[in-house]
């Protein structure tokens, strides 16, 4: 269960209990309570299994706000309104309408940066240059040009060259055995691929929690195209940080034959590895930076204030 300073509140995992006054919303986990005026709250996430009190839906709708329900892994399932309640069309609509390309750029730009400040840590830790010659020039050197780009898919290439890049050095720094030398797509073949995927997708999943709290639509995006453009371009920069780093770690750590099995065209991941991984997850995927970079996207497309992102 999680709260931050947004008009959001996100009730995740399992076991909760929630309950409502007209005045008050009362969650109560593991012996733990909670109380949250309903007056500051525009919309509840549930993420997981939870007990809710149908006063809740009554109190919540009647004040405006909006509930979102979420499968574990963060995807969405439904969402409840007062009736006559257009949503965030307003929010919608000025997202269509936003240029896409300086938030695009600066996506890209952020992804850039955390992938070189990744290499470097890993770099450092090792006692060596990951780089052979010329790739560190030629990632700084792109990273100066990426602003100069006039077209978007120009953007794009550049972004999905640079990320190539990024994996093929820090696979440098893995036992071979395990096989991995790039990214690569489903179905996995290597335990270094299921890992990211699988970090990759916890992240998505908090992510989306987040853009669907701010009242933003998840498909409407500037760097990535396809349905949930703007989760991509919002954790294609924390991915280095919140994700790569446990998973490269515990590769570089060793894991055994039992970790693991290849079968056929598809890695399978040990229940044991998964929950390691999972636990040391928990830990780096941090929800409030999500929470910030929405919040900022938000005032963005509203024209408050000029685009800034963590990452």
């Amino acid at each position: 269960m999680s709260q931050s300073n947004y008009p959001w509140l996100v009730v995740a995992g399992f076991g909760s209990h929630i309950r409502s006054t007209p005045t008050t919303l009362t969650i109560r986990h593991r012996g733990e309570v909670r109380e949250y005026p309903i007056s500051r709250l525009r919309h509840l996430l549930v993420v997981g299994g939870h007990t809710m009190h149908t006063s809740v839906i009554t109190h919540l709708l009647k004040s405006g706000a909006a509930i979102t329900f979420f499968d574990a892994d963060g995807t969405p399932t439904a969402i409840l309104r007062g009736f006559g309640d257009d949503g965030e069309a307003e929010i919608h609509e000025r997202q269509k309408h936003t240029p896409a390309y300086s938030a695009a750029v600066l996506a890209a730009q952020n992804s850039l940066k955390a992938r070189l400040m990744s290499i470097e840590k890993r770099g450092e830790a090792l006692r060596r240059s990951l780089f052979y010659q010329g790739e560190e020039e030629f990632l700084h050197e792109s990273l100066d040009q990426l602003e100069f780009l006039i077209k978007l898919d120009e953007l794009r290439r550049m972004h999905r060259l640079t990320l190539d890049m990024y994996y093929e050095i820090m696979a440098r720094t893995l036992p071979p055995e395990l096989g991995f030398h790039r990214r690569a797509s489903r179905p996995h073949r290597d335990p270094v691929n299921a890992m990211l995927s699988l970090g990759y997708a916890l992240l998505f999943g908090n992510c989306c929690v987040s853009v669907i709290g701010a009242g933003l639509h998840p498909g409407i995006g500037a760097l990535h195209q396809g349905e949930c453009a703007l989760v991509n371009d919002l954790i294609d920069p924390q991915k280095p940080r919140m994700v790569d780093e446990v998973v490269f770690s515990v590769a570089a750590g060793g894991i055994c034959d039992a970790d693991y099995e290849v079968s056929g065209e598809r890695c399978h991941l040990s229940e044991d590895l998964v929950g390691r991984l999972i636990a040391r997850l928990h830990e780096t995927i941090d929800q409030e930076t999500l929470n910030a970079n929405c919040a900022h996207y938000l005032e963005y497309i509203m024209g408050t204030k000029e685009l800034h992102l963590i990452y």
